[in-house]
């Protein structure tokens, strides 16, 4: 069975360009350090101070030293270089980073992010994720459609605490892909074994439909994940 957090990763990486300086957040983000085409050269930045993050390396050979800022395993790129946090969070915040691709909570259709707290439940700490969401210059969204429970993330408004207002370029999950254009989000994609209606049964938002509208199938993902092994 496809798992839809991959998928996602999958998707959100196509996005990514060579010469590109991304950041990666926590959850379905990290993923994607596994699916960038290997015809792009991507520069791959964790907050904890690393830049030149490349791929999960196997069991075998992790070093337990070798984290990325969710404590999990990373590989090196060749010329990786490390610095301390402020180095970091000067190039989140200094407009150093081309793309972050980000998890969130909620989204709206206008484009603004809740990614840090649920109201009533116990929370660790924002992170670095204002600095990203305003400082990088493009903000792509992953999140699966729904919650766990069933409950649609991509509402006309958020209702948990905003992490950033209108700054969301594109969203991704494992049925649609949206791009919000002046404030407005704009339906450019949908996997075609769902329907157009049955898209907007779980999504409450109000969206456009793109001119350059097309339906996907996720052969190419599958036939990807097949030659990772």
């Amino acid at each position: 069975m496809m798992d839809p957090r991959h998928y996602v990763a999958w998707r959100a990486a196509q996005e990514l360009e060579s010469g590109d300086i991304v950041n990666l957040g926590i959850g379905i983000p990290i993923l994607v350090a596994d699916y960038i085409p290997k015809d792009r050269q991507v520069f791959l930045q964790s907050e904890n101070g690393i830049l030149g993050v490349g791929p999960t390396p196997p069991t075998e050979s992790q070093d337990p030293d070798l984290i990325n800022a969710s404590k999990l395993p990373i590989s090196e790129q060749i010329g990786a270089s490390y610095f301390d946090s402020s180095l970091s969070f000067a190039m989140m915040r200094g407009g150093h980073i081309h793309k972050t691709v980000i998890g969130t909570l909620q989204i709206s259709q206008s484009g603004d992010i809740a990614n840090w707290a649920v109201p009533g439940k116990d929370v660790l700490g924002v992170g670095g994720a204002m600095d990203l969401i305003v400082g990088a210059r493009t903000v792509i969204v992953v999140s699966t459609h729904l919650t766990s429970d069933g409950k649609p993330k991509i509402l006309p408004a958020c209702t948990f605490p905003l992490t950033a207002k209108g700054e969301a370029d594109v969203l991704i999950t494992e049925y649609a892909v949206f791009r919000f254009i002046d404030n407005q989000m704009v339906l450019e994609e949908l996997v075609d074994d769902l329907t157009l209606d049955q898209l907007k049964q779980i999504t409450p938002a109000h969206y456009e439909i793109s001119d350059h509208f097309r339906m996907v199938n996720r052969t190419e993902y599958l036939t990807n994940k097949q030659s990772m092994g």
